[in-house]
């Protein structure tokens, strides 16, 4: 049986591809300008030796998330409807289709109610996104993905919590607006998290 690499000491690294989904990208229901654009070199990172132990993604997958939605969003805790479960909007990007095989796990989130966290996901055996990662014996995350001011942000905070070095990728990411990316950056600067380029 292969050593746990936790139990040799050594590093292991997972890359979190938060909500990459046309939802979230132009001409989308919920669009991040620049979405589309970072589901292309998400992908150009996936065709390559990227380097990392194990790669999840995670989806916005909505089935009825009560008060989520609202015909009069406020855009802070009320959304219009995005990420509905079945649809194409719902999928991973089409620019990630060539990569697909380079994906370990996918967990979704959301069905019934707001989830901004992947680690709110689960996968399609009802894993959560720390059970996934621990069962990898993984130790450090990278996070990109849409959008860097609400989930991938979420995410990173929840990873720092559960223990790992968390670093997020803003080349790999768009926010939604400039005042609540400023937001995050400050709280993940606050948490401990790294926020750099990608390599």
């Amino acid at each position: 049986m292969a050593e746990n690499p936790i139990q040799r000491g050594q590093s292991c690294t997972a890359l979190l591809v938060v909500d990459v989904q046309p939802t979230f990208c132009e001409g989308g229901a919920l669009p991040v300008e620049g979405g589309n654009a970072v589901a292309s070199r998400v992908a150009d990172l996936l065709a390559g030796e990227h380097g990392y132990d194990l790669v999840v993604t995670t989806q916005d997958w909505h089935i009825d998330p009560g008060d989520h939605f609202s015909d009069e969003p406020d855009f802070v805790d009320t959304w219009p409807p995005h990420g509905v479960a079945g649809t194409a909007e719902a999928e991973l990007h089409p620019a990630l289709d060539p990569v697909v095989d380079r994906i370990d796990a996918s967990v979704r989130k959301g069905m019934h109610a707001a989830a901004y966290s992947g680690f709110e996901g689960i996968d399609n055996n009802g894993r959560s996104l720390n059970e996934v990662l621990a069962a990898a014996g993984i130790t450090e995350v990278d996070v990109v993905g849409l959008a860097f001011d609400h989930c991938v942000r979420a995410t990173a905070v929840d990873a720092a919590a559960n223990g790992y070095a968390t670093t997020v990728l803003d080349d790999l990411a768009a926010s939604v607006a400039p005042e609540t990316e400023a937001a995050a950056r400050t709280q993940l600067a606050d948490v401990g998290i790294t926020v750099i380029a990608s390599r």
